[in-house]
């Protein structure tokens, strides 16, 4: 693995191996508050997310001059894609020799946990409510052996059973009452399920999340659509199911139980609290 061939690239490093869930955020804070050079997440989008979390506090950001990055292993890895970060493992390493640093936003999340309490959780990629919610919760359930494939299958199974939900939608003050939606995306950048480029145009360093609403969409219209979706092309057939939206603070609420997906992670449910961060996190990209 990478540890093999590391010491050949000449870098000063230390390895930390998890354990168990959340471990990576409690590494990543200690040494975040020591202000370490650079903080490597390696592995998918579920350990960069507990990565990121170790840079936050109390929902603020930690006072640091500790630098983010990232060597790309895991099922889904869809947040590099939007950084165009190497998925071979020895050039995503020679990015933190030869990139550049630039300021990400980041997501915060309040939401309702599973025994009915509150939840503070950030994020770095895309966070949604609905359907994709129930995808990650079923595909985290099992195995991830197929790698970005499992969230096909795992998008397959869960659309026979699901139905959309009512839910209410409060970007910056504004209301949207949606009677059935399939899913709500708070998007920070482009990528999710394992390579389906649902937010094309957004941008981890332009202070607003793309908002995406997906409304009452069945499920051959769904499967149908999914090729579009993958290459980043719903938003261009003025589909009046989808509507794309800009905001910086959005609040999701329903009368149903609605689980919600932040990076690949299902910690909770609606209702739920997005709020943005800008240039909350400095991370390592390649040029």
């Amino acid at each position: 693995m990478v540890e093999g061939w590391l010491p050949s690239t000449g870098l000063q490093y230390e390895t930390a191996l998890t354990t168990r869930p959340l471990e990576a955020t409690e590494m990543a804070q200690r040494a975040v508050r020591e202000s370490r050079p650079v903080v490597v997440a390696v592995g998918g989008d579920g350990t960069l997310n507990e990565v990121v979390n170790g840079f936050f506090h109390n929902g603020a950001p930690l006072p640091t001059t500790t630098k983010l990055a990232m060597v790309p292993l895991g099922s889904g890895g869809d947040f590099r894609r939007t950084l165009r970060v190497p998925i071979d493992p020895k050039e995503a390493v020679e990015v933190l020799r030869s990139g550049m640093v630039r300021k990400l936003d980041a997501g915060c999340v309040t939401f309702q946990t599973a025994d009915g309490g509150t939840a503070t959780r950030h994020f770095i990629n895309i966070a949604d409510a609905g359907f994709p919610g129930e995808v990650v919760f079923r595909v985290n359930k099992g195995s991830k052996r197929l790698g970005s494939m499992t969230y096909t299958v795992g998008g397959a199974l869960s659309m026979l059973t699901y139905s959309n939900k009512p839910m209410t939608v409060v970007i910056d003050g504004e209301t949207h009452e949606l009677t059935k939606a399939q899913q709500v995306v708070i998007a920070n950048c482009q990528y999710y399920g394992g390579g389906m480029q649902i937010a094309p145009s957004a941008s981890p360093t332009d202070g607003v999340f793309d908002v995406i609403l997906i409304k009452d969409a069945g499920k051959l219209e769904t499967i149908r659509g999914m090729n579009d979706i993958r290459n980043g092309k719903h938003l261009d057939n003025g589909n009046p199911k989808i509507e794309l939206m800009y905001g910086k603070r959005i609040s999701i609420t329903s009368p149903e139980a609605v689980r919600i997906d932040v990076d690949g992670e299902d910690p909770g449910f609606l209702p739920a609290l997005f709020e943005i961060q800008p240039g909350a996190i400095e991370f390592i990209t390649p040029r």
